[in-house]
């Protein structure tokens, strides 16, 4: 068997045109350069060089072990590099996130990622978490921003800060300055989550008491749209406080007040990925979103 060593060597013979120039940059003597050579023809059972003159050049066969064994090498650097340097990172890598990440963090974090590894190329899918869950647990996603409870079997999680949920309505809309009770929201239509998630059942629940009239419930995978109804007057709405905040919308857009039993819950994210895959990538991405996750 050779060494890397040997290949080395080889390709220092050929580009310096002999033994003696290949024996100076070893600091070795032009004999052991030679007996190195011999033992390795030896071991092969091939003669590697043509030392019928004066010019040392490689046989056919010489040619042919040398550029595969320099492919050997070249496999040997990007195995080294893929495994010592995080920067060398490539390919393509992708992340699924929720709608509400999309219109709080999102871009901070993809920022920070694209100038840690700018070898990589990022395939984005903004769906629900359970759509999320269901993509990564049948590895269409390496890595996905999705609700706590939506997480799949079998994959690990980074806990971001909680996202603070408010009610919201048109500037124009002329409300009471003091908090709105259910009664008081229930008189409005309201614009919200999809159906089926977290947001929407826990508004569903608020109106559900016998002595209230609900209002309709309009539920939108799109927190964009839900935004753009809530600012041209179409009803009231439920939105993450700071995609309201950071918004342009935010002067047509202005918060509800309202009494406790009307107060919505947190939403609770989470960076997901399967460590035994995706490890490296996964914890790349929890430390970018953790830069910009001030909720």
């Amino acid at each position: 068997m050779f060494e890397f060593k040997d290949i080395e060597i080889l390709q220092d013979i050929v580009r310096a045109g002999g033994f003696r120039a290949a024996a100076q940059k070893y600091n070795l003597s032009q004999s052991a350069i030679s007996s190195r050579v011999s033992a390795l023809e030896k071991k092969l059972g091939m003669m590697l060089f043509d030392r019928s003159n004066r010019q040392v050049r490689l046989t056919a066969a010489g040619r042919r072990f040398l550029e595969e064994a320099q492919r050997l090498s070249r496999a040997r650097d990007r195995i080294w590099q893929e495994f010592t340097q995080r920067e060398k990172l490539s390919g393509t890598v992708r992340i699924g996130v929720a709608e509400t990440i999309v219109h709080t963090i999102l871009t901070g974090m993809l920022n920070k990622l694209k100038d840690d590894y700018p070898d990589v190329r990022f395939e984005l899918s903004v769906d629900t978490s359970a759509q999320l869950a269901t993509a990564m647990a049948d590895d269409a996603l390496d890595v996905a921003v999705l609700l706590r409870e939506s997480l799949p079997q079998g994959a690990v999680a980074a806990a971001l800060k909680p996202v603070h949920l408010g009610w919201f309505c048109s500037e124009s809309m002329d409300l009471p300055d003091t908090p709105l009770s259910i009664a008081d929201l229930a008189a409005h239509a309201i614009v919200t989550f999809p159906k089926g998630t977290p947001p929407f059942r826990e508004v569903e629940g608020i109106f559900s008491a016998p002595d209230i009239s609900p209002p309709a419930l309009h539920g939108s995978a799109s927190l964009s749209t839900v935004k753009h109804l809530v600012g041209d007057g179409f009803g009231i709405g439920v939105l993450p406080t700071l995609m309201v905040k950071n918004s342009v919308w935010n002067e047509r857009i202005k918060a509800i007040s309202v009494q406790p039993e009307a107060t919505l819950s947190d939403l609770h994210f989470v960076v997901g990925y399967y460590p035994e895959r995706n490890r490296e990538i996964g914890e790349a991405v929890i430390e970018a979103a953790r830069l910009f996750d001030h909720f």
